[in-house]
């Protein structure tokens, strides 16, 4: 490598500061394991070994690389050192990190809606920040392209890597579509420390890496050795050494650091041999001298940090390999079991001199550093990364009173989505410019299509419809251009969640808001639930729209029913849940939906739509206000019960023809059936929660949550038949509400293909099913308008109870 372009006074400074980092990352893990404990008994795992091997590479990006509009993925484990350097800057409390992992306190992984700090990309579940930042260039490029960048320079979008991190199949995922767009502006840093949690990284693996990234179109930039190793490879005896390192296999290279310099004497003069040329070169140098020398590779030296950050002069991606020793500097620097390792109280006392700090001034900023305060403190502020204004927004978008359809006699909620978007697509609103859409190869399946031929695909260049210019028909205009807002992508559920959450986090990364409409198979949300947790962990802000779903889709059947996505849709905090039976109903929810999206932090969210391809009647009604604020709510009376109700029905989505078939039949025997419309189980169940906590809270509020009062009427004794196509449990929880008898009916087997009459008999959710229930409930026969044959045969046919 040429010399670095660092000045010494500046090279001086960002070494003092990479000491003070890793001091500081160190302590704070220390208070909370062997101080605080004292305290409150808070007992907690250490990453002092993780967060030394990357302290100079932070310290260099964010000390002098980084600018304001740069973003970052911190690798999870180097958290402290994230937290420390912030402290630096002034972002990040003493008492927060005093109270690290504890209660509101500094958090064990980088968090944006946790921390106080600036967090750009939470992290945590590992490979999801590193694919985010890939997601983050592309969804800058869209941005870029509709000229919503508000002169704003383009940002990097750069993510700290750990080595063992690059098992996470999301980002192979992720390198394929970046490939396919065009990925421009991201960078990795892979910690190349060759430790994961368990073991030794294996041989020869980051050679395949290499050849991966080039293959991708990356760069790759090896930064393997410090300025110490450098300098000794220029004496005489140098090359050798050098083929030495080269051939050194990992887990003995680890072994050794721990050792220390002795052992490293011992081993390199055992494997070449007495040469005079190598033998004086160790000989110059004494046992702490030669373990700084073997230690110095290029992650831990700060001038060959920089010299490779600074030699970037395109907008290529790139990948960083920055070899590095887990736990450099630290008593288990380098030993296979530093993962969860802690200094003792002894060991820390030791550093704590070396470092000169002074009990009782550990959290003092510039404690220990010979350098002036004053002028610590201006180099600091000058920092380009620590500039006010890194934190965005954009105003929030006018949602239009109501979204129009074309309606029809008979329809299925997924048809009704396509044709509320095509209506959105004929519009001019600033809301509609700001859709953008994506699926993982299902746009046409998932009734995107009339949306994309309205509005287009997006690309970074002008790219013809091949079919439309050779003048074969089609239904579909897959024109892409730079003003197109759909985003197509490869099937991969997790590069859909990463994506629909880089876009819906563009309003803070980018200063411009985005409508995130993502579109896929309802089963194969669990596909991507991690990435999904993950958004939603972030805030981000979208639109998930999964069809078709449950058993409802009868022939296809098979591994594409899904069960659990309703409880899915309840559990996931951060995400509203919606599963409408009628399209006037999605029409109300996604009016609901855009707001929902742009609310404040603490308010806002994102939505999840569970549509099905099963063409109903639709109601021939008046949406008023009072019927929409229902539907958003959650529920409504379709058939309000009467005084003495004995049992009323409740469902939810595609079922409603046999949930208000066998309303009418109950309703010949049987006074006052109710038939409850469930547009939202869990944002009943969110209500009702949070009303209860509400009311223990604060003594004497009697405030009622939506569901309270929709089942206030009822009787004592009456009793509730629930119905859904997903598992009976979304809602078998509405006797609790008020304590009324439930009999809970859905789907608790998938992957049994037939005719929808043939599979809800067999989940024992169609009319007859529904009718036995109500039958259970009242005590009394509801049957009479039933063949008994036809009751026998849904009764042979019902699924045999599950053991145990």
């Amino acid at each position: 490598m040429a010399k670095p372009s660092a000045s010494s006074d500046r090279l001086d400074i960002l070494n003092a500061l990479t000491r003070k980092v890793l001091w500081l990352s160190s302590w704070t893990i220390h208070h909370a394991n062997h101080i605080r404990p004292n305290i409150d008994g808070l007992k907690v795992g250490g990453h002092q070994a993780s967060s030394a091997s990357l302290a100079t590479i932070m310290s260099a990006l964010y000390f002098s690389v980084l600018r304001p509009e740069d973003r970052v993925a911190v690798k999870p484990h180097a958290s402290p050192v994230f937290h420390a350097i912030q402290y630096l800057f002034g972002r990040q409390s003493r008492e927060k990190l005093e109270n690290f992992r504890g209660f509101k306190g500094a958090q064990s992984y980088p968090s944006r809606t946790k921390d106080v700090d600036d967090v750009d990309f939470s992290t945590g579940s590992v490979g999801l920040g590193v694919a985010q930042t890939l997601f983050s260039s592309l969804v800058q490029d869209y941005v870029q392209a509709h000229g919503w960048m508000k002169d704003r320079r383009e940002g990097r979008m750069i993510a700290l890597v750990g080595d063992a991190e690059m098992d996470e199949g999301n980002i192979f995922e992720a390198l394929a579509e970046g490939w396919k767009h065009g990925l421009r502006n991201t960078w990795w840093i892979v910690d190349y420390n060759r430790q994961s949690l368990d073991a030794v990284v294996r041989e020869g693996l980051w050679e395949k890496f290499e050849t991966m990234f080039r293959n991708f179109g990356w760069d790759v930039v090896i930064v393997k050795y410090g300025r110490l190793m450098r300098e000794a490879f220029a004496e005489p005896g140098g090359e050798a050494l050098r083929r030495w390192i080269d051939n050194c296999p990992n887990a003995l290279y680890a072994a050794l650091c721990f050792q220390g310099g002795a052992a490293f004497r011992k081993h390199i003069q055992d494997d070449i041999g007495d040469q005079g040329d190598v033998t004086r070169l160790l000989d110059r140098r004494s046992d702490d001298e030669l373990l700084a020398l073997m230690s110095n590779l290029g992650g831990h030296d700060m001038a060959s940090m920089l010299e490779a950050f600074e030699s970037i002069d395109h907008d290529r991606p790139v990948c960083f390999i920055a070899y590095t020793i887990k736990g450099v500097g630290l008593p288990f620097q380098g030993h296979k079991d530093n993962h969860a390792g802690l200094m003792t109280v002894a060991q820390m006392e030791r550093w704590r001199a070396q470092q000169n700090i002074r009990p009782g001034h550990e959290w003092d900023k510039f404690e220990g550093l010979k350098q002036d305060t004053a002028m610590l403190e201006s180099f600091l502020a000058s920092v380009p990364f620590n500039r006010d204004g890194r934190r965005l927004s954009d105003a929030v978008l006018d949602v239009p009173g109501r979204l129009t359809f074309t309606a029809a006699a008979q329809m299925s909620t997924q048809q009704g989505f396509g044709l509320i978007l095509n209506d959105l697509a004929r519009s001019d609103s600033a809301m509609a410019s700001r859709i953008v859409t994506s699926s993982p190869d299902v746009t046409v399946s998932t009734n995107l299509g009339a949306w994309v031929n309205r509005r287009g695909l997006f690309a970074r260049a002008e790219k013809a419809d091949l079919f439309r210019s050779e003048k074969i028909p089609s239904t579909f205009n897959w024109a892409a251009s730079p003003k197109g807002q759909h985003i197509e992508l490869g099937i991969a559920e997790m590069n859909l969640f990463i994506m629909a959450s880089a876009l819906g986090l563009s309003h803070a990364i980018n200063g411009a808001r985005l409508l995130p409409i993502v579109t896929l198979y309802d089963p194969f949300i669990e596909r991507g639930l991690d990435a999904l947790n993950y958004a939603c962990y972030q805030d981000a802000r979208f639109m998930v729209v999964a069809t078709p779903s449950g058993v409802t889709l009868a022939p296809e059947g098979g591994a594409h029913q899904s069960i659990a996505t309703p409880l899915i849709g309840m559990a996931q905090d951060g995400l509203s849940s919606f599963e409408p039976a009628f399209v006037d109903e999605l029409a109300a929810i996604m009016k609901w939906g855009f707001a929902h999206m742009q609310a404040a932090p603490g308010e806002g969210g994102s939505v999840y739509l569970r549509l099905s391809t099963r063409t109903i009647d639709q109601p021939q009604r008046i949406m008023s206000p009072e019927l929409e604020a229902d539907i958003a709510a959650g529920a409504y009376w379709l058939r309000k019960p009467g005084p003495n109700a004995e049992v009323i029905v409740a469902y939810t989505g595609a079922v409603a023809p046999e949930a208000i078939e066998a309303t009418g039949l109950i309703g010949e025997s049987r006074r006052d059936v109710g038939l409850l419309a469930i547009t939202s189980a869990d944002r009943l169940h969110a209500g009702w929660t949070a009303a209860r906590s509400l009311r223990r809270h604060r003594r004497g509020v009697q405030h009622l949550s939506h569901v309270e009062q929709l089942l206030a009427p009822l009787p004592r004794d009456c009793g509730i038949v629930t119905v859904i196509d997903g598992h009976p449990a979304t809602l078998g929880w509405l006797g609790s509400v008020r304590g009324h008898r439930v009999e809970a009916l859905g789907v608790e087997k998938f992957g049994q293909t037939g005719t929808i009459d043939d599979l809800y008999r067999h989940n024992g959710m169609d009319a007859n099913a529904i009718i036995d229930a109500a039958e259970s409930l009242t005590g009394a026969p509801l049957h009479r308008h039933f063949p008994m044959a036809h009751r026998r045969a849904a009764q042979t046919d019902a699924p045999s109870p599950s053991p145990g």
